[in-house]
């Protein structure tokens, strides 16, 4: 199924009403992150059933698809990528999709686009390697850049292994961009799961220099007691 055939398909699913209110959701007025967001209108579900439609895409059409201006076309980009990335048995298939996703991170331009790839495609691909440009990715003058290193780590999260997502939050601790706060503060929530011992660790040296949201986000399961305990800190840096 050729790009255009793709796209003429999506039309037919879009529904004028949802892109209406999702380009409002995405905050796509003028100065915001989304500013120059293109929605056609369709829900997630819907787009995850016409994946199987897509399933049989060669990798350069996948990719042309990521150069879409609309947001599902790129968003279904990248859902193929993902399951491909999943379902390959080589290394070489693996590194290739990898090299696509790195290529192409100025269309990856949106959280729910970071969100839905970032972990299954970077951040698997570099599990066992060197996670050298997570770290450069973190300090990018680009939102996306910094939020795909941020999301990447959650991978790893997932295995009980901190450390890199832990000094990502760490230098991303005074970034200045709310969609930031709140990736810092779900990563941190994510490791609280697993061990809370280490999030406590963590808050405990940086709580009284987290942005508020982050906090939030990263106590959100914690007793109220507790909770409150943390935002305190957060409002009497000196007490």
């Amino acid at each position: 199924m050729p790009t255009q055939a793709v796209l003429k398909k999506l039309q037919q699913l879009s529904k004028k009403e949802f892109s209406e209110t999702t380009q409002r959701f995405f905050k796509t007025s003028a100065g915001s992150y989304g500013e120059k967001e293109k929605f056609l209108g369709i829900r997630v579900p819907v787009l995850r059933k016409f994946l199987k439609e897509c399933s049989h895409l060669e990798l350069k059409h996948i990719e042309e698809l990521l150069h879409s201006e609309f947001n599902e076309m790129r968003l279904l980009a990248l859902l193929l990528l993902v399951e491909r990335f999943k379902k390959s048995a080589t290394e070489k298939t693996r590194r290739l999709i990898y090299k696509i996703y790195t290529k192409n991170v100025a269309h990856i331009n949106n959280w729910n686009l970071v969100d839905t790839s970032a972990h299954y495609i970077m951040g698997a691909y570099l599990y066992d390697k060197d996670k050298t440009i997570l770290y450069r990715w973190a300090e990018h003058s680009d939102l996306w850049h910094r939020r795909i290193a941020m999301i990447a780590t959650w991978h790893d999260i997932r295995l009980h292994k901190f450390k890199d997502a832990l000094a990502i939050a760490k230098i991303l601790l005074t970034d200045t961009e709310d969609l930031m706060h709140k990736a810092i503060g779900w990563m941190l929530r994510e490791i609280g799961k697993k061990d809370q011992s280490v999030l406590e660790g963590f808050l405990n040296k940086h709580a009284v220099w987290m942005p508020r949201t982050a906090l939030r986000y990263a106590i959100e399961r914690f007793p109220e007691k507790t909770r409150k305990m943390y935002l305190k800190l957060k409002q009497h840096p000196d007490g």
